[in-house]
């Protein structure tokens, strides 16, 4: 067969974790998930390892790993996110390119990405090699294998690019149609102008950098990947299926790639199911034996180019300008807003541009000092983002030393390759994508600034700040409130930076809601206390120590006393200090404790001010994502008592609100307030349980729909996800408990009922772990008469059925 299909996507999201932290902090605009990340894992990443393959009657006949039998790539921040809070969604992306090499000839379908997706022409040379080395490194340390391509960010390329990629071992990346210039083919001399997207995207091409070496181009088909990406070409498998099909031509004679290439989140993201439609049109066309599925390793190997191709520079594939969208005002937007400029990100990014140089000379003169070669350092530096175990660190560290290094050498050098980190991480491309300044996106890249910053004033003794933030003046926001990026910067990022004393100051906060061992993990700091004493007396809380507080990335360390009183409520108040010994420390506790026990609590906070110098930290200083459970602990009572006052007016106006309803008089909002906040509170407590009242459900929802109740559809559908995973996974354990099996066919026969959706997605895996495990044998038992096992089938088929799987008979 001459005819070969190969869909590729480029899965990815811009980091997201608080550069401080090192981890994600809670984002309410993905609610009910934690984060976006979660939120895009549960709808695009996860599935697609587990894509629906369905009969005509919308039923699972198969689950697919969509990985193994197409090509991707996985921006390595994400895949770095994905190792730690999706684990199995992760494993089986690793496994899909390990089963990928069995269909494809050797070949995994796996390629790499440039490290943290930067606009690669608009970098400088230094850091182009870098960015391809660490997406190589990391690649490799989770493959187990050497990548064979590399996708270039935003497909934006230049010639300089196309020989990092070439030096640094990688055969091929892939293009948009556009990208080309002319091709001619391989040892003529006459060359064929393919601008405007006229070249023929079915077969590889090899390019002749300056330098002599070589490199294999594909421009993905256009028409196609656009009617994917945004003419909702995925609504149809089947038609999806044909409409690639429907891109070769009997008029050329030799065989054909058809190949299309779209952000990977398009499956399942951006478009509902999507994932669904590319399982199916893969299987239609394997099954039917319509054409040949492939990656573009294997097909280079098949297929080596026969022409050679010369591109257009610096362009890319979401710009029509270039590369300028990520730099000026070409008029490129997401467009949210009429009227908006984009005329900030000319000024941002010469901002970042002036930061990077200003500090390259400082690094390599003080970094030189403890360092053989610390450019060296920061292209190998990657090994300690991959593994941050202490062994691994001196490892590195001894590699790269120029002579054997004192603890605090050790710090400097961690902070300064720390430092070039964040100056690499805040070019990530998202940040100039979207509309405005003050976007979520560019507030990122602005806080790795800001990291890199702190980190070159605590290392290099360098203060930048000042200067950068003027330069910000120049970028001009869209949003009044902030007028330009200085503010965006003070407002949005400032706040956001995180010291040894603000983590101890946070670990004192909450101590006081929650027990911590002499010992704990807060983010990436270590906490240790050599000496802490707490006292409460009714609703107050005081709490004073010593503690020891360690960076795990930079080994910064620093000993700190902290004091904290709590009055109740939201009345909090926290001071840290550099440590005082022992004799003093003990002092401050003898002079608080009478005043606590005595309940003069003015005086306490008058003695912590003073002895801190004014306790200048609150429950605002707090993390967020411990700073919204504290404040749901110090909120409960409260909520409390309003869903009593809430309650005994519904309770008592509730036929009042039906007879309004009956004569369709509009309800009093006070009145329908309480309705809702019941309602909605007596189904999530319902739901959340594990022995679901049916009954009462139903009742309760019957009760929503007479008084025109607005549920949480969004939370209620969580929660009853999270209920019916929790016993579907108690079946996979207890297969043959029938009494669970008719509970489950009970709580599925009630989600049909329900004015929410609910995502079955993670109960059906568990379900078709057990269909392929336990059902088998029991199924056999069944045929030779044993009648216990013919009413477990029984009621295992019927809950198939509810769940939406095909129970072979």
């Amino acid at each position: 067969m001459d005819h070969f299909i190969c869909v590729h996507g480029h899965f990815y999201q811009p980091p997201r974790e608080n550069p401080w932290l090192e981890a994600i902090e809670l984002q309410d605009s993905a609610y009910p998930f934690h984060d976006w990340n979660e939120r895009i894992t549960a709808e695009c990443y996860a599935p697609n390892a587990a894509s629906r393959i369905l009969d005509s009657q919308n039923r699972i006949i198969d689950i697919s790993n969509n990985y193994a039998h197409m090509s991707f790539n996985f921006g390595p921040t994400l895949l770095s996110w994905m190792e730690q809070a999706a684990p199995s969604a992760y494993m089986a992306i690793i496994n899909a390119d390990r089963q990928s090499q069995q269909y494809f000839s050797g070949h995994g379908s796996a390629i790499a990405q440039a490290y943290n997706h930067i606009i690669m022409p608009l970098a400088n040379l230094r850091d182009k090699y870098t960015q391809v080395r660490w997406g190589i490194k990391d690649f490799e340390a989770r493959f187990g294998r050497s990548p064979e391509g590399m996708w270039l960010p935003e497909t934006a390329v230049d010639l300089e690019t196309l020989e990092a990629l070439a030096w640094c071992g990688i055969r091929f990346t892939i293009l948009a149609p556009h990208q080309a210039q002319r091709v001619r083919k391989i040892g003529t001399s006459e060359w064929t102008d393919v601008s405007g997207a006229r070249v023929d995207p079915t077969m590889p091409y090899e390019i002749r950098l300056p330098s002599g070496r070589r490199l294999a181009l594909y421009f993905y088909d256009g028409p196609i990947s656009r009617a994917v990406a945004f003419e909702g070409l995925l609504a149809n498998g089947e038609r999806f299926a044909n409409r690639l099909l429907g891109g070769f031509s009997e008029t050329r004679e030799r065989p054909q790639l058809l190949h299309i290439a779209t952000d990977g989140e398009t499956y399942g993201h951006h478009h509902r199911f999507g994932d669904m439609a590319l399982a199916y049109a893969l299987h239609h066309i394997e099954a039917n034996d319509l054409a040949r599925l492939t990656n573009y390793s294997e097909y280079l190997e098949i297929c080596p180019p026969t022409h050679e191709v010369e591109i257009v520079e610096r362009t890319a594939w979401s710009c029509a300008h270039g590369i300028e969208r990520w730099r000026s005002d070409c008029g490129c937007n997401s467009g949210n807003q009429s009227g908006w400029s984009q005329s900030w990100r000319g000024p941002l990014r010469q901002s970042l541009d002036r930061l990077r140089d200003t500090l390259a000379t400082p690094f390599e003169e003080q970094a030189g000092q403890i360092l053989a070669d610390p450019w060296a350092a920061r292209d190998a530096y990657v090994q300690v983002v991959l593994d941050r175990s202490r062994a691994n660190v001196d490892a590195f560290l001894q590699t790269h030393q120029s002579h054997p290094l004192s603890p605090s050498e050790q710090t400097r050098a961690l902070q300064m390759l720390e430092m070039q980190r964040h100056l690499l991480l805040m070019y990530t491309s998202c940040g100039w994508f979207f509309d405005e300044i003050s976007g979520i996106e560019t507030v990122q890249c602005l806080q790795y600034a800001g990291r890199a910053m702190q980190l070159a004033h605590e290392a290099l003794g360098i203060q930048v700040e000042s200067r950068f933030i003027r330069m910000l003046q120049r970028a001009k926001s869209n949003v009044a409130i902030f007028g330009d990026g200085s503010k965006v910067y003070e407002r949005l990022v400032k706040p956001a930076a995180v010291n040894l004393p603000k983590v101890a100051a946070h670990y004192a906060v909450s101590s006081l809601f929650e027990p911590y061992a002499d010992r704990t993990q807060l983010y990436c700091y270590d906490v240790q206390r050599d000496a802490y004493r707490t006292m409460q007396a009714g609703h107050a809380k005081v709490a004073i120590g010593r503690l020891k507080v360690t960076s795990d990335i930079t080994r910064e360390s620093a000993p700190l006393t902290v004091g904290v009183v709590h009055l109740g409520d939201h009345n909090l108040r926290a001071g840290v200090a550099g440590d005082r010994d022992q004799q003093t420390y003990v002092g401050l506790v003898d002079e608080i404790t009478p005043l606590f026990e005595q309940a003069d609590l003015a005086q306490v906070i008058l003695v912590l001010d003073k002895r801190f110098n004014g306790a200048t930290y609150s429950l605002k200083s707090l993390f967020r994502d411990e700073q919204r459970e504290i404040l749901a602990f110090i909120l409960q009572s409260t909520l409390d008592e309003a869903e009593t006052t809430y309650r005994q007016v519904y309770e008592h106006h509730a036929p009042l609100m039906r007879m309004l309803g009956d004569i369709g008089v509009p309800r009093p909002r006070a009145l329908q307030a309480a309705a809702e906040l019941v309602l909605t509170t007596d189904l999530r407590r319902e739901i959340s349980s594990d022995d679901v009242d049916l009954d009462r459900v139903r009742s309760l929802l019957r009760e929503a729909r007479e008084t025109d109740v607005t549920l949480d559809a969004a939370g209620l559908g969580h929660a009853m996800e999270r209920t019916l995973e929790r016993l579907v996974a108690r079946l996979r354990a207890e297969p043959s408990d029938q009494e669970l099996l008719e509970r489950l066919d009970g709580l599925t026969g009630l989600i049909r009922e329900l004015p929410f959706p609910v995502d079955l997605w993670t109960a059906q895996n568990l379900y078709w772990e057990v269909l392929h495990a336990t059902y088998p044998q029991t199924h056999w038992r069944a045929q030779q008469g044993d009648a216990s096992a013919r009413l477990w089938e029984q009621r295992f088929a019927a809950l198939g059925e509810r769940l939406g799987v095909r129970v072979p008979q």
